[in-house]
């Protein structure tokens, strides 16, 4: 079976806890020619804010994804094309690697499987929300890195393997190292994607380029330059 993220280059994160840029609307973000959208944050998320975003987009033909950051702000909503749950491979809290999603499973009645998914995120950048929110251990060299890559395919069966330096521009030896790992799961970067270079650089080496901050920084003619580097990598 394919998955759909085989298929793409671009993924737009959008934070529901952050504002779009001036006066751009969620018309004008599922535009910008992005492969898909994934709506979650670290801090500050709401179940009421998921779900204002969702809204706002599920008119549009663009797949839409959740990524909670934890139980209590996931949505079952009929506009979603899946889940897509981080699971923290290099977290020292076992919480973020399993603990939160065995939450979710006793609380949720009857949770979508055949709509869940999971990320195996390896978060690299110690100054990251993220990092802090999950004791990330983000001191890994690149073969580190790569052995992560491995466990997660190989031994855990992970279909996304997640390179994350959100907030900065990653070290592409890195992410190259990652990516020779891997032989069949889907590449995910993220951190620090701000225009056509950076994204073709890391496009080189990752599968999806995934951006984030840029949308509510500097907005949606920024996301069109980094969806074309991406594309143009691959």
């Amino acid at each position: 079976m394919t998955n759909p993220w085989e298929e793409w280059d671009h993924l737009l994160k959008v934070d529901p806890d952050k504002e779009l840029y001036g006066d751009e609307t969620f018309e004008d973000v599922v535009r910008t020619g992005t492969d898909a959208i994934e709506i979650g944050g670290t801090l500050g998320v709401t179940e009421d804010k998921m779900q204002r975003v969702i809204e706002a987009c599920a008119d549009h033909d663009v797949p839409i994804y959740q990524e909670p950051s934890n139980p209590s702000v996931v949505i079952d909503s009929p506009d979603l094309d899946g889940y897509l749950i981080p699971t923290v491979f290099n977290a020292d809290d076992p919480f973020w690697i399993v603990g939160a999603h065995k939450e979710w499973v006793r609380i949720e009645d009857g949770l979508d499987w055949g709509r869940t998914h999971t990320e195996a995120y390896i978060v690299l950048n110690p100054e990251a929300s993220v990092a802090e929110y999950t004791n990330a251990d983000c001191d890994q060299s690149p073969e580190d890195v790569a052995a992560y890559a491995s466990v997660a395919e190989r031994l855990f069966g992970q279909d996304i393997v997640y390179v994350e330096y959100s907030g900065t521009f990653g070290d592409p030896e890195t992410v190259a190292a990652a990516g020779d790992a891997l032989e069949e799961s889907t590449l995910f970067y993220g951190g620090g994607i701000h225009d056509y270079e950076t994204a073709r650089e890391m496009g080189t080496h990752a599968d999806v380029v995934v951006v984030g901050d840029l949308l509510h920084d500097e907005g949606c003619a920024a996301v069109r330059e980094t969806v074309e580097g991406a594309t143009d990598a691959n």
